[in-house]
């Protein structure tokens, strides 16, 4: 409901804010000095902000005008007013007079879980609360102390607990289909007789050494197609797999050795650091004393200082783990006695 203000003495409040979405108001009237107010007339409390939105406590002391003839001019108003411009909030409010022991009263507290909305008017203001929140009578008999009132206002907001679903990332998905439909391609690579047509700008942005050769000063800048000898199609092609989609390039559950060796090389020739991690991570898993050696060997060939560590630290356990278990079994032998 919206109603006419008039004569609006503004009045300090001092808010204590109990949690993210909640707060207290101790609203303080100067009951003699709006009492003589005409029906319609309002004191604001000042803004104060509870959930992000914004709100105001308005009082009629002498209630507002659009109610029976029986309530008007014998009834203090109370209402909570939200002045933020969003379009929806839910609140619950809460409302209670000191009394003159300075404490809440308990058969004054009146409360209301309210869904504010704002309905698109640039005038118009939201706002919910009580006609009849108490008569006037009463109150000047009971809570008016040294010529005020207080009101004790909670406000609490209630946020909307479901979340907007946003679906995860496809963008590997749409990248990925780049390699297999060849949208906009610019430049091609041969190795060994297979021909692979990519992006640039791609290939650039994921490596510093195709960016280097593909937009630098470097012959393959002007290339429209670039010979490749020294890696085969296969690992070629694994590693534009991972450049398009940043995924381990392979649908297997335990690529061999070998292909992880061939991988991590292209990986370190190219600058893919997280290809190279993810390599090494997979040949950690695999490695034994069957392996290590070759493993380390690997790692220490082409810079995975953190794999080529784990290596040598396992050989170093394992050799004392042998040794150990052989002084124990020594210690086992039967000892016989001459004589």
């Amino acid at each position: 409901m919206s109603k006419g203000i008039s004569r609006t003495p503004v009045l300090p409040a001092s808010t204590t804010t109990t949690s993210v979405d909640s707060a207290s108001l101790h609203f303080r009237v100067d009951y003699e000095q709006v009492k003589h107010l005409g029906i319609d007339d309002v004191v604001c409390s000042e803004l104060f902000t509870v959930g992000q939105h914004q709100w105001r406590i308005d009082c009629y002391p002498r209630g507002p005008v659009g109610y029976s003839k029986d309530d008007m001019g014998n009834y203090v108003s109370i209402y909570l007013r939200h002045m933020s411009d969003s379009g929806r909030v839910r609140a619950t409010f809460i409302a209670l007079i000191k009394d003159r022991d300075d404490k809440p009263s308990e058969i004054r507290v009146k409360t209301y879980l309210h869904e504010f909305t704002i309905m698109g008017a640039p005038d118009y203001l939201d706002e919910w609360g009580w006609n009849r929140f108490v008569a006037r009578k009463d109150l000047e008999e009971t809570y008016v102390i040294d010529g005020h009132v207080t009101f004790v206002c909670t406000i609490m907001v209630t946020r909307d607990t479901t979340p907007v679903t946003v679906p995860p990332s496809d963008i590997k998905n749409h990248l990925g289909s780049l390699l297999d439909q060849a949208y906009g391609t610019d430049v091609s690579f041969t190795v060994h007789g297979e021909t692979f047509p990519v992006n640039r700008a791609i290939l650039a942005a994921r490596s510093p050494v195709f960016k280097a050769e593909l937009f630098g000063s470097m012959a393959e800048a002007t290339m429209a197609s670039i010979t490749l000898h020294d890696i085969t199609p296969s690992i070629f092609k694994r590693m534009l797999r991972f450049i398009y989609t940043d995924e381990f390039p392979t649908t297997e559950d335990n690529p061999s050795n070998e292909v992880l060796f061939d991988l991590l090389a292209a990986a370190d020739r190219y600058a893919l650091d997280r290809l190279k991690l993810m390599c090494a991570k997979k040949l950690w898993d695999n490695v034994s004393m069957d392996t290590v050696t070759d493993i380390q060997a690997c790692a220490d060939m082409y810079n995975c200082l953190e794999l080529k560590d784990k290596c040598i630290d396992f050989i170093a356990k394992e050799k004392k783990n042998k040794e150990v278990s052989f002084f124990k079994n020594d210690s086992k032998k039967p000892t016989t006695s001459s004589g």
